[in-house]
């Protein structure tokens, strides 16, 4: 059974006992993120389209290090922590999937987040 660890200086690192992503056997699994900047490790959650945003822009670097991107994904989990809030993250989710193409998702409200963040959001994708 083979399977590459994926991490990259590009998205926030691990805090914990797990990676970005793991890859095997053309599926990628990638770990949850949160709204964290890779660069300075400052969470972003001013306001929720920002944070959301963020979250993409890490779950894409992390597409990008294992060779694949948001086209390839095949499914999205997302968190939140207030659902009165789903339209305006859904806003900012439709900038990065087109409609017709869109992965399969669940999106579903959770009690409390790491960092009590507002939306975290994790991914399968196929690698080819």
């Amino acid at each position: 059974m083979s399977r590459t660890i994926i991490n990259t200086s590009n998205a926030p690192a691990p805090v914990g006992a797990y990676n970005q992503a793991i890859l095997h056997n053309g599926v990628l699994y990638v770990s949850g993120q949160i709204a964290l900047d890779p660069d300075s490790g400052e969470l972003l959650t001013g306001d929720i389209e920002t944070e959301t945003r963020r979250v993409l822009d890490n779950l894409g670097a992390i597409l990008e290090a294992a060779g694949t991107s948001f086209a390839n994904i095949l499914k999205c989990s997302v968190f939140v922590s207030d659902i009165e809030n789903f339209g305006r993250i859904n806003a900012v989710y439709s900038e990065y999937f087109d409609a017709e193409t869109a992965p399969a998702r669940a999106l579903v409200e959770v009690a409390n987040l790491p960092k009590y963040v507002n939306v975290e959001i994790s991914c399968i994708a196929a690698v080819d």
